[in-house]
């Protein structure tokens, strides 16, 4: 395990993973003012952007002011290093005075036997430490904050979370906002739908009633989102989903992640513990046919048959599923967000 201690002089790596820490934390101390990083490519084309150590430096305050960090405070970096959730958890660290405990992504992140006051995971990770509930929530309670990003929450991870005593965020952000820009509370009595901007954030909307960014992260420059919100007073939206993850089905646009939410407790109760999507499949009379992929063995034919009932009597008619296709296992960005694309092009032609 390596330990990033701003105090002490940078550790000597004893894996490749922990020599690519490294390399950037000496790029970092040498004053190096422009970095290159690629975006996960869960919503399109990986592409490198390039950003600049004073949009790293503005990033790593605002996280340290909204959750209280300070000099000498543990943290946990988790996330890839070669990407911009894991670099800026090594920016914190150099920044902010922190002392971090990097760990090579996996799905069990968590240092034995260590006290942590900062972490930041996706919610596979977390989800994974909560079915070892009795050995992690220790360590997860005595945070002053966990955050979560780089995909949705579930219903059932929401659920599932409000065990832990320490606060648990979700986060909103991407490469070009350098990290994330908002958050939303999961637990607790400030939790809420919402996100709320931070400090020095500028939101707005577009025409198609997506997102776009104006911050000191993103050098003032306007950040252009594809993600549709419901905005209100003060800085505060509501995630709807993706402009690119609406489908014509039939003439009718349909929001997969609106889907998604639906249907949720419903498959959780024939597919218990279960990650799925929504997805719109070719259809040569709808254009495309509403289709949810589960991440699972599937079950007998005619419990399917029993479950698209289910989704057909308790939904409207035009946002109920036609079809349900099992995957043994989902595909992941390097990043460990599920890439619903790459998942589906996996898929056998029905």
């Amino acid at each position: 395990m390596l330990v990033i201690d701003a105090a002490l002089p940078l550790p000597e790596p004893q894996t490749e993973y922990e020599a690519q820490a490294i390399n950037f934390c000496q790029q970092w101390l040498s004053g190096q003012s422009h970095f290159q990083l690629q975006t996960s490519g869960s919503t399109g084309t990986p592409k490198i952007i390039t950003l600049t150590r004073d949009q790293m430096q503005a990033s790593a305050r605002l996280t340290a002011e909204t959750f209280q960090l300070q000099p000498g405070d543990q943290a946990l970096c988790c996330l890839n290093v070669n990407y911009i959730a894991g670099v800026m958890m090594l920016v914190r660290t150099l920044e902010c005075g922190l002392r971090t405990f990097v760990m090579e992504p996996s799905s069990d992140p968590l240092p034995k036997d260590v006290s942590l006051d900062f972490a930041a995971f996706v919610p596979l990770q977390l989800q994974h430490l909560l079915e070892q509930a009795s050995e992690s929530l220790p360590q997860l309670n005595q945070m002053k904050a966990l955050i979560i990003g780089g995909a949705a929450v579930s219903q059932s991870l929401h659920a599932a979370l409000q065990v832990i005593q320490a606060p648990v965020y979700a986060t909103y952000g991407m490469t070009e906002t350098v990290s994330h820009i908002a958050v939303r509370c999961l637990n607790g009595p400030e939790q809420s739908d919402y996100f709320q901007a931070l400090p020095g954030v500028a939101l707005g909307l577009d025409e198609r009633d997506c997102l776009h960014i104006t911050a000191a992260a993103s050098n003032f420059e306007r950040i252009q989102t594809n993600d549709v919100v419901e905005m209100q007073d003060g800085g505060r939206f509501r995630m709807l989903g993706r402009a690119d993850h609406i489908i014509n089905s039939g003439g009718i646009k349909i929001q997969l992640e609106e889907v998604e939410r639906w249907v949720e407790p419903i498959v959780q109760a024939y597919y218990p513990g279960k990650r799925f999507f929504a997805w719109g499949f070719p259809d040569e009379r709808l254009g495309q046919a509403l289709t949810l992929v589960i991440e699972a063995e599937s079950l007998a034919p005619e419990q399917n048959q029993e479950l698209l009932r289910q989704l057909k009597n308790q939904l409207p008619a035009y946002k109920s599923p036609r079809s349900l296709r099992t995957v043994h296992a989902f595909q992941h960005t390097p990043t460990e967000k599920v890439d619903k694309r790459a998942t589906v092009q996996g898929l056998p032609t029905e």
